[in-house]
């Protein structure tokens, strides 16, 4: 096809420019080039379309050109490492049981001794075979059966044991137990706060909405679905992480303040059900989040420091990332104002919940109970969810007393 010329006179000046049309759609002045068989195009659109072949290598590389620098960690290969070793364990015991099974097996001697010797393997190090078995195997589950299912902190016997300072911070330790807590996994229980936390009434005036334990509640199911989501491991993508608790959380992601334990377990719940987390878990998924949060009111104030601790930190570490992350300018300015808005949200609730009696969150927590078994009683799975008037107003008035 030849490419169209047009002469077209600048008023501006006394001379002329020749324009040429673009090829694809044949409508619209060329402003751009392919890089690869130099056509002129006006539009994404048109650039899509102008050639298959280029737009397919354009992508082939530049997803290859990420993928060269993606480099695994040392924790990320050790981790691979160890799912493989179990599936090759697994592999011989079935081979054991029948001899037949030898020819499929997924990785061949080689590849397997290159693994149990903590060598690296790549995927062009396998046959086709290999590969087509191996991603067989990702499709089937069998390598996610190997995963070790994640216990959330909370869940653990050493939670109910959490101490702090006075001040809500961190105790200070001897050297000889912070190397013990590094060997034993530093971050098994969140740390808390480094600097001991300020009193409410150097960061406000007046007295604290009586609100603040219903945002409480929206705040734990937030950090409680996105540390499952994650498999407890925020520090994997932390701007993911930190996308997800905002968008879960009303509160934090400053798009409503629910006035009831009702309206934000509900809030939570349609935000489960909806269709971006579905495949999460849906109902049944968000009701176990429930029991999560029961779980941490009980724990008392300390863990709840912790894990707010934790959840700043995310949200910190997110700012960070967000630095160096290729996205357009006001998006970046868009998304990081909204992280430093939950950064101080979530430190405002640290300070406010070191300063509540410890028998308020065995209240609050019962409080959650009932709503839970309210919202169970519904089973309308991922359907919306409207709680009754006068659960509702029983809701409100328990959380004043709070």
């Amino acid at each position: 096809m030849e490419e169209v010329i047009v002469k077209e006179a600048n008023p501006s000046t006394s001379t002329s420019e020749l324009r040429i049309i673009c090829r694809v759609c044949q409508k619209q002045f060329s402003q751009y080039t392919c890089p690869r068989c130099n056509s002129r195009y006006c539009s994404l659109q048109c650039y899509k379309r102008h050639s298959l072949r280029c737009t397919e290598s354009f992508m082939r590389e530049n997803v290859m050109e990420e993928l060269k620098q993606v480099q695994p960690d040392d924790e990320s290969k050790r981790k691979m490492l160890d799912i493989l070793k179990r599936f090759h364990s697994e592999e011989e015991m079935s081979s054991a049981a029948d001899d037949d099974d030898d020819d499929e097996s997924m990785l061949s001697e080689e590849i397997i001794q290159k693994v149990l010797s903590g060598q690296e393997v790549k995927l062009e190090d396998l046959s086709h075979k290999e590969i087509k078995q191996f991603r067989r195997a990702i499709a089937s589950g069998e390598l996610s059966k190997l995963i070790e299912p994640w216990t959330p902190w909370w869940r653990k016997p050493s939670a109910r044991s959490i101490s702090l300072s006075p001040e809500g911070c961190q105790l200070v330790k001897s050297l000889d137990e912070q190397s013990s807590t590094l060997e034993d996994n530093v971050n098994e229980i969140p740390v808390g706060p480094e600097s001991p936390l300020p009193p409410l009434r150097q960061l406000m005036h007046g007295d604290p909405s009586p609100l603040l334990a219903v945002h409480v509640v929206d705040v734990l199911y937030s950090y409680c679905f996105t540390l499952r989501l994650y498999n407890g491991d925020w520090h994997s993508d932390p701007l993911g992480a930190a996308t997800v608790a905002l968008s879960m959380s009303k509160v934090m992601g400053d798009l409503w303040r629910p006035e009831t334990v009702g309206e934000a377990l509900t809030a939570c719940l349609e935000e489960t059900c909806s269709p971006v987390y579905r495949h999460a878990g849906g109902f049944s998924f968000g009701i176990g989040l429930v029991d999560d949060v029961i779980c941490l009111l009980y724990l008392g104030t300390n863990a709840l420091i912790c894990l707010l601790c934790d959840l700043q930190r995310l949200i910190q570490t997110s700012e960070r990332t967000l630095k160096s992350e290729k996205i357009v300018k006001t998006e970046r300015s868009q998304t990081s104002r909204r992280l430093r808005s939950a950064d101080k949200k979530v430190f405002f609730l640290m300070c406010w919940v070191h300063e509540q009696p410890a028998g308020a969150w065995s209240t609050l927590a019962s409080i959650v109970e009932m709503e839970k078994a309210s919202l169970s009683q519904l089973g309308l799975g991922g359907k919306h969810f409207k709680a009754e008037r006068k659960g509702v107003q029983q809701s409100k008035l328990l959380i004043e007393e709070v």
